[in-house]
């Protein structure tokens, strides 16, 4: 059944003529109902939805496409992420793990937020080297969130001709306005560049202004993530609609010594050597590479059991890294 305060609000809008909140109403009810899956309700919903805003303005005929004709178009735009990271498996500074709890409440809560005229933040912007988890952490919050993620496809959705991006965007936001979904923009740089850029066309200027409107239409159990590993060439305007921004860092010795122990205790394992001497070999490396560095002892150790000696495939993995531990 829906919310109370949902159909309160499509009353309202109805009787007011108030179309674009209308729109957003239904397009809240509906992702209600998929998150519940009641699929046919939720498709009839967007079926009629979609027959009325034709009816009542052609200029919408190209953008409100029914969900069956709409999906084979997005799943070109968009690849759903297998979800296998939680927040148990990340080592998070101290400050982003306030701003990320801050976040979940708002959510989990969003009702209490509503009653009082506000939603909950959903637009966030992840900054950072490559390897230090940025995809992770999207992969993190969409399993405590329980929705699915979903991760722009650049090579499909940016186009040749004039205006053909614009477009695809457009499809591609209808599709997720009325699901609770998380949308992952990786490597977010390539489509928000800087618009005072003397090296981009004027194309990218137009796709850049197109994607700040219609992120700002999004409904807030849509959830936005961008991910730079190249923050300084973002536009600013882009900066500005995110409502959090979160930087993640290099590892210090100390959250890699964490992020080992919990390796160890996730595999039944003991690496065999002191932990605070190989966090200070795998300094200045990223996480990335520390997961493929105790992988890479995880699965030596595996094929020469009953057999293994951990700490010689500690030492000898490092050589490969070209470190030294005492």
């Amino acid at each position: 059944m829906a919310r109370a305060d949902l159909i309160l609000d499509l009353i309202k809008n109805s009787y007011n003529g108030n179309k674009y909140q209308f729109k957003k109403v239904v397009e809240a009810l509906i992702a209600e109902e998929r998150s519940k899956q009641h699929t046919i309700l939720a498709d009839r919903l967007q079926k009629e939805l979609d027959t009325m805003l034709r009816s009542a303005d052609s200029d919408m005929q190209g953008r409100n496409m029914s969900s069956a004709a709409m999906a084979p178009v997005v799943n070109n735009f968009l690849q759903e992420v297998p979800v296998r990271k939680s927040f148990d498996d990340l080592v998070l500074p101290t400050t982003v793990k306030k701003i990320t709890e801050d976040f979940f409440e708002e959510h989990f809560r969003s009702d209490i937020l509503r009653s009082y005229g506000l939603e909950p933040r959903h637009k966030i912007i992840l900054s950072g080297n490559p390897g230090t988890g940025k995809t992770s952490f999207a992969e993190a919050l969409a399993e405590r969130l329980m929705v699915p993620l979903y991760m722009v496809r650049y090579d499909a959705l940016i186009g040749s001709y004039l205006g053909e991006t614009a477009m695809r965007l457009r499809q591609l936001f209808d599709f997720v306005s009325s699901r609770k979904c998380i949308l992952f923009f990786d490597e977010f740089d390539t489509i928000g560049k800087e618009r005072g850029d003397i090296h981009e066309l004027g194309e990218i200027k137009r796709v850049v202004s197109s994607l700040l409107l219609m992120t700002d239409s999004l409904p807030s159990y849509t959830i936005v993530i961008g991910a730079s590993n190249h923050a300084e060439l973002l536009d600013r305007a882009v900066w500005r609609r995110f409502q959090i921004r979160i930087e993640l860092p290099i590892p210090d010795s100390n959250a890699v010594i964490e992020w080992l122990k919990m390796f160890e205790k996730k595999n039944n394992i003991s690496f065999q050597v002191n932990l605070k001497n190989l966090a200070a070999s795998l300094k200045g490396r990223n996480f990335g590479d520390i997961e493929i560095f105790a992988q890479s002892v995880m699965r030596r150790y595996v094929l020469s059991l009953p057999n293994s000696d951990i700490a010689s495939f500690v030492k000898e993995e490092l050589k490969k890294l070209e470190l030294n531990i005492s």
